[in-house]
């Protein structure tokens, strides 16, 4: 067993706002009689205004410190500029010789206001200065003072720490939950595809999806946990053939007979480039697929599942749960939706291809290609109906990288267009993309092998279980520990310490991957603070007190 004081989960303890931090069924042979009704059902609900609650009507809670500062620093800015429209409040934590968060209004106040009649203030100074005049009075705050260019630095009362942080014990954890006022969403997330393996750029999306989702649940929303796989689609038919060659009794195949599945792939892709005639039959074989002959699909539903397993392990081994729900599953329902969209007058003729045109963006959204074929923005739009209209979602959040923002964009504005969600982007039913940025090598570069390859991430958590069991025993834990201790504990830190690098840099920007650096025991990293948590564990249990004790004394800060 992993030793009790390193068995914790790397989730935050403090949520802030959510983002300021993007099943393979086999599916009926024939037609999909169902959707019929589910269309004319699909155009009506789209013009019909839609059912709209407002984050507005969000509850305040007591852990939420930067939304309560926020409020108090929007009444402070109403009342140093009077009557100023669109003034957000712009509060961050900052360096702890200033404080304990910073208001950043001042400079970007005074260039809009500098100038005008009436305006006395000779600089961000002196706008900040009014800012903390203009605070109002709160037993939160401790002290303010205004720096440089006007930043209005705030100290938190201890006391008032205390009293929240003792509210806390005795009421629990959960009480310091953001309350939204949504009851399910969907959070899309990591989505790999079907015969690749899982990479080093799906850790990102993996590792920021599960932990959005975690955040929402900590805050009592039902998330529905979304594996978007990409499991449909014209190189099926190059694969399902590939298959058919190589191993006629294809039924009988496993994952260990086919060995490396992305070796496969890349095969059966170098045949279908240079061998005219395997092409030829490749074509057939999607035709064949999407018909629902048996054979086909009982070969496409094998590829999937010697995928699926290898997905599963990875993230067994990241503790990640999903349900998968892949392009497959919305198919059938693309034909509806088009219909519907057409119905309105949204989808026009360009080019031989039918497409929604955006207002703003040069290039149309294109939902039927020009040869007939859907594409992503066929199934992706079909995906947001379905959970909008089917599973009944109040908020739908995408977690890929930020190289995906127009198509996201684009998407979501012809949602608007169509009635599925409504114009006002602070309204619910809402759509949001989390994008991140790239994990970089020592060289600034994508992260790959020697070998220019992406790296694999099994092999990348291997590394990080290998490095971190050398660590471990050089700290002599292998001559107190038994193998299985060492190898679980192993597993702890070197999958805790990935995880926590990513979510500690900066989502939008690209980070370079260093295990060195994730792995060190001092500074900002998951190892330091296991081993903090593991010296606290120590500390409690050599002590002999009841924790629940602490329940009825009184905390203070010194």
């Amino acid at each position: 067993m992993i030793p009790s004081c390193l068995n914790l989960q790397l989730t935050p303890l403090f949520p802030s706002p959510f983002l300021s931090v993007n099943r393979l069924s086999l599916l009926p042979s024939s037609t999909f009689p169902a959707f019929a009704a589910k269309s004319r059902r699909l155009a009506f609900a789209a013009t019909k205004a839609p059912s709209i609650s407002t984050m507005a009507a969000e509850q305040e809670n007591a852990g939420n410190l930067k939304r309560k500062l926020a409020k108090l620093f929007q009444l402070s800015l109403e009342a140093t500029v009077p009557g100023e429209p669109d003034i957000e409040p712009l509060v961050a934590a900052c360096t702890a010789k200033f404080g304990d968060y910073q208001c950043n209004n001042a400079m970007g106040l005074w260039s809009k206001i500098k100038g005008r009649p009436g305006i006395e203030f000779r600089g961000p100074p002196a706008v900040g200065q009014a800012i903390m005049k203009n605070l109002p009075q709160s037993e939160m705050i401790e002290s303010c003072s205004v720096a440089g260019p006007g930043f209005v630095n705030v100290v938190l009362s201890k006391n008032w720490m205390a009293q929240n942080i003792q509210k806390m014990l005795v009421d629990g954890i959960e009480t310091w939950a953001p309350k939204l006022s949504i009851k399910r969403a969907v959070v899309d997330f990591s989505s790999p595809n079907i015969a690749k393996e899982m990479h080093v750029g799906h850790l990102r999306s993996t590792i920021i999806g599960d932990t959005l989702a975690s955040m929402l649940e900590f805050s009592n929303v039902e998330v529905l946990r979304r594996n978007h796989v990409g499991d449909w689609g014209t190189q099926f038919g190059m694969l399902i053939e590939f298959l058919f060659e190589k191993f006629p009794n294809f039924e009988d195949v496993n994952e260990t007979a086919i060995g490396d599945l992305q070796a496969f792939y890349k095969e059966s892709k170098q045949r279908f480039d240079v061998d005219a005639e395997f092409k030829d039959r490749a074509q057939k074989a999607v035709v064949r697929l999407q018909s629902g002959e048996q054979l086909y699909r009982k070969a496409w539903a094998q590829i999937c599942e010697i995928s699926r397993r290898e997905f599963d392990q990875v993230y067994q081994r990241l503790g990640v749960h999903l349900e998968e729900k892949g392009e497959s599953f919305y198919n059938p329902y693309i034909p509806g939706v088009i219909e519907a969209l057409t119905n309105q007058g949204l989808v026009e003729e360009s080019k031989g291809a039918r497409v929604i045109f955006i207002e703003g963006i040069n290039i149309p959204l294109i939902v039927v290609k020009s040869d007939g074929g859907y594409n992503y923005a066929s199934t992706d739009m079909t995906a947001l109906w379905y959970r909008l209209t089917e599973e009944k979602a109040e908020w739908i959040i995408y977690v890929t990288d930020v190289g995906q923002q127009q198509h996201f964009d684009m998407f979501f504005k012809a949602a608007k267009r169509a009635g599925w969600l409504p114009a006002d982007d602070r309204q619910y039913p809402k759509a949001s993309h989390v994008g991140f940025g790239l994990v970089l090598g020592e060289d600034g570069k994508r992260f790959r092998t020697r070998s220019t390859e992406v790296v694999r991430l099994a092999d990348l958590l291997d590394e990080a279980k290998t490095r971190s069991k050398a660590a471990l025993i050089e700290r002599g834990k292998a001559a107190e520990w038994t193998e299985e201790e060492l190898e679980q504990t192993a597993e702890a830190v070197g999958y805790g310490a990935v995880k926590y690098a990513d979510l500690k840099n900066n989502r939008l920007t690209n980070y370079t991957f260093d295990f060195d650096q994730m792995l060190n025991d001092k500074g900002n990293t998951a190892v330091y603070l296991l081993y903090a948590h593991a010296r606290i564990c120590s500390i409690i249990r050599k002590s002999g007190k009841d924790m629940g004790e602490l329940k009825k004394v009184s905390i203070q800060f010194s």
